[in-house]
């Protein structure tokens, strides 16, 4: 499968990315693509990307990553909505208490529920609701 991502180049500390189409499989910093389709200079913000070329790959079938995902939405290249791209967290979320709860059962002491006495049940038959 082809996709559509980011080909780091630069120095170090320089970042400098060409838009290529590549195979999926290929490592990211192999240097095999297909196709140079433009670059993104994150430092300056310059940025360059054929569009024609894009859309016919996307019409091939290939897949773009999510940050050139952003990056072509940004554009105009493509329409749609940006990908969240940032890493959520592992652990489950508690419940944080609300400001307003917290202070009014801050000075009072908490009661365990007392268990509800239990009252003897008494069945009834149909024969005695009749009298």
């Amino acid at each position: 499968m082809l996709s559509i991502r980011f080909f780091r180049t630069g120095k170090k500390n320089q970042p400098f990315f060409k838009v290529v189409v590549c195979d999926r499989r290929n490592a990211a910093r192999g240097g095999r693509f297909l196709e140079v389709l433009g670059f993104y200079n994150p430092k300056t913000k310059e940025k360059q990307i054929k569009k024609e070329r894009v859309e016919y790959w996307l019409g091939c079938g290939a897949k773009a990553t999510a940050t050139v995902h952003n990056l072509l939405v940004k554009e105009g290249t493509v329409k749609g909505v940006k990908i969240a791209k940032h890493k959520k967290s592992k652990k489950p979320e508690e419940p944080k208490p609300t400001p307003a709860s917290a202070e009014a059962t801050a000075g009072k002491e908490v009661k365990p529920a007392k268990p509800a006495t239990e009252e003897p049940v008494v069945a009834t038959t149909g024969e005695e609701k009749a009298e």
